[in-house]
């Protein structure tokens, strides 16, 4: 009796799918960066980005879930131009003196089939954190050619109103709407 329940284990084991694990993913700090565009008085579109992100993603596959968890340094900021990044910096925008980083952390990663096609979070600026759903717009899962390791990449974005977050300085001349963009790449640790 002893022999079948053992054989009979061994069959449902070999069976039953093995769940996979979720796996953890440190960003590429080197091909991660958050850029943000606004209207300039209506002549341009201004872009700009942040040269310094950190943070993980933590997935899992077979669930479909995943988390984000993103930090900035705002000080990071890149305009192009040295006294327009001190500019951004000041009281009047970043307040990079007294909040050196933004946030974002998820609070629902929606999957269309294997991909993820939203993400719902807290994204945090300037003191002021406010529910935020940024839209998937491209994503890779493969091994990384030069690293040899599992990698994850893709690009998200969303539209806030700076104002929001106590930005609004010289609004609406200066568009209110921001529209963040972020590439992101991670490699599995």
């Amino acid at each position: 009796m002893k022999k079948q329940l053992a054989t009979l284990a061994l069959a449902i084991a070999a069976a039953t799918p093995a769940l996979a694990a979720p796996e953890t993913f440190t960003l590429d700090g080197t091909h991660s960066f958050p850029r943000f565009s606004y209207s300039h008085f209506g002549y341009s579109v201004q872009l700009s980005r942040f040269d310094k992100t950190t943070g993980t993603i933590v997935l899992d596959k077979a669930a479909k879930t995943a988390k984000v968890d993103l930090v900035i340094d705002t000080k990071s900021v890149s305009t192009g131009y040295d006294t327009f990044n001190e500019h951004i910096q000041g009281e009047d925008f970043l307040n990079t003196a007294k909040y050196p980083t933004a946030t974002f952390k998820s609070t629902k990663v929606v999957f269309d089939g294997d991909k993820p096609a939203s993400i719902e979070g807290n994204l945090t600026l300037k003191g002021v954190t406010k529910l935020v759903t940024l839209k998937v717009t491209g994503y890779q899962a493969m091994p990384h050619p030069m690293v040899k390791k599992d990698a994850i990449g893709g690009n998200a974005t969303v539209t806030v109103k700076r104002s929001d977050f106590n930005m609004g300085k010289h609004a609406p001349y200066v568009g209110d709407d921001v529209t963040i963009d972020i590439a992101v790449e991670a490699i599995k640790q």
